[in-house]
């Protein structure tokens, strides 16, 4: 089999510690991680491309990035992972590698990337980094009455920073779920689903819910903030250590895995 110029690496991480997914001068990331263990393990430079640019303590359950110039045969996929975590920091780890196209670009093929922003309803010693923990009262029903508004296609200038620096404010939202899981009744889960996410939109949506749900904000209100661009949902984001990459799904990809609501600890 001749050798591919083009890897699809699927991998998780723990963004605690990182500025961020997207390399940049003088900051840890994570692109920046997994370009130095890829020059590491193959001698070669590799262009990396991540399909979602999380940000600074931001994590990821399974983000998907593009390696472009690898030139590795499909029988050395399994050592070349291997190596690739030898090189990498214990909280980040590549779970898959594959061969793809030479078409594929991790950003640019991708059909829907799903968030899942994680509440607890209680102080939790071992789940604080990954957790939002909220005192005030919360009525997950208002919340999903508000998240129900963010479905389809919006105008989400009022949810996102810098929103003059985006080519498009426009975002085609596929599903917005509030839950509470049976087994976690302490914990409340916001995930949503679209083709793509503009900077800190997520975490943006996440604290105008939460608003919502302590009854400081009525859906007339938040459908305002869809209708017309506001700046106040800035005051409301939510911090990055309830937000994590869930999956980014492909043509032809099956329905990603289930995730565990427990995890990580809770």
């Amino acid at each position: 089999m001749p050798p591919s110029s083009v890897l699809r690496a699927t991998l998780e991480y723990d963004g605690g510690r990182y500025r961020g997914w997207q390399a940049q001068v003088n900051a840890r990331t994570v692109q920046g991680e997994l370009v130095r263990a890829c020059r590491e393990a193959l001698g070669v430079d590799v262009k990396v491309n991540g399909a979602g640019r999380t940000d600074a303590g931001v994590h990821a359950f399974a983000q998907v990035a593009s390696l472009h110039g690898a030139s590795v045969v499909a029988a050395d996929l399994g050592k070349l992972r291997q190596d690739l975590n030898d090189r990498l920091p214990p909280d980040i780890h590549v779970l898959r590698l594959d061969v793809a196209p030479p078409s594929f670009h991790a950003r640019h093929s991708a059909g829907e990337r799903i968030y899942r922003y994680r509440i607890s309803r209680r102080r939790t010693a071992f789940g604080k980094r990954y957790v939002y923990w909220v005192k005030d009262r919360l009525d997950a029903s208002l919340m999903q009455a508000a998240a129900d508004l963010f479905v389809g296609r919006h105008d989400f200038g009022s949810f996102c920073e810098n929103a003059e620096g985006h080519d498009s404010t426009l975002v085609e939202v596929a599903f917005a779920r509030v839950t509470t899981p049976p087994e976690a009744p302490d914990l409340i889960l916001f995930r949503i689903g679209a083709s793509h996410f503009l900077w800190k939109m997520v975490r943006r949506l996440a604290g105008t819910l939460l608003e919502a749900g302590r009854g400081r904000l009525h859906v007339a209100d938040v459908r305002a903030l869809l209708t017309a661009r506001s700046g106040v949902p800035a005051k409301w984001t939510a911090p990055p250590s309830g937000l994590f990459l869930e999956s980014v799904t492909y043509a032809g990809d099956p329905p990603p895995p289930a995730i565990d609501p427990f995890r990580p600890g809770f």
